[in-house]
């Protein structure tokens, strides 16, 4: 027996029309959006349908109630479709991503990190190690990322530790894949103390070059693999 055709509640076309609204610019950053009987004569929808969609979108961050004053533009873009957008990104494309933000961490990190976040970044190294024999690989990568995230943390741009923070897991498999594809090279823990040193000693160039080393050499071989040339 055939499962029926899926119909789409009246809010998820409220949320959908609101939502377009939101991105084509009709009410811009900061802006009220219409109150609820305004909306509802707009969408030809009732006024709970209005607000069970306002809720939706409160949730996804991209508006955000002033209590008193009715519902304002938080976001024009739902941050939840971009994460997932990464989720599903390639390999290579993830590796393109990491490579920029892990450069430009370092080099942040390197120019302004405060002792604190040099302590963690240290620490967060001696504990990642190398991959020991018959280790579970996640327990390696948890480690890994670690480190990672200790030097975005010490960037001083929250924004990028944000992203990275996201990223890094959202594609974790890629990151699985990488490692496990005998094709490609793993960067050992000297490539990884090379980032830390040149942040300790406060080279920022050298800290995004030491970055790089760890990731470019992934890009080349994963284009080797394409048969076709790395653009970065």
């Amino acid at each position: 027996m055939t499962a029926p055709p899926y119909k789409r509640s009246l809010v998820d076309i409220a949320v959908e029309n609101i939502a377009k609204r939101l991105a084509d610019g009709d009410w811009p950053l900061g802006a009220r959006i219409p109150t609820e009987p305004e909306l509802a004569e707009q969408l030809g929808v009732s006024r709970n349908t209005v607000r069970e969609a306002v809720r939706v979108l409160l949730y996804a961050g991209l508006l955000e109630v002033r209590q008193g004053d009715g519902s304002y533009v938080r976001a024009t873009v739902n941050p939840g479709d971009a994460m997932r957008a990464i989720s599903r990104a390639s390999l290579r494309e993830h590796l393109e991503v990491r490579c920029m933000l892990e450069e430009a961490a370092a080099r942040l990190a390197a120019s302004r990190c405060p002792e604190a976040d040099l302590g963690a970044i240290a620490d967060a190294l001696a504990e990642r190690g190398e991959r020991l024999p018959q280790e579970p690989l996640e327990a390696f990568i948890e480690r890994d990322l670690a480190f990672h995230l200790a030097i975005a943390n010490a960037s001083g741009n929250q924004a990028l530790a944000e992203l990275y923070a996201y990223f890094s897991r959202a594609v974790r498999q890629h990151v699985q894949q990488s490692i496990l594809d005998e094709a490609l090279p793993d960067p050992d823990l000297a490539a990884h103390q090379a980032i830390y040193e040149a942040i300790r000693q406060r080279r920022p160039d050298e800290a995004g070059q030491a970055a790089a080393a760890i990731t470019r050499p992934l890009l080349e071989a994963l284009d080797r693999l394409l048969d076709r040339p790395s653009t970065i």
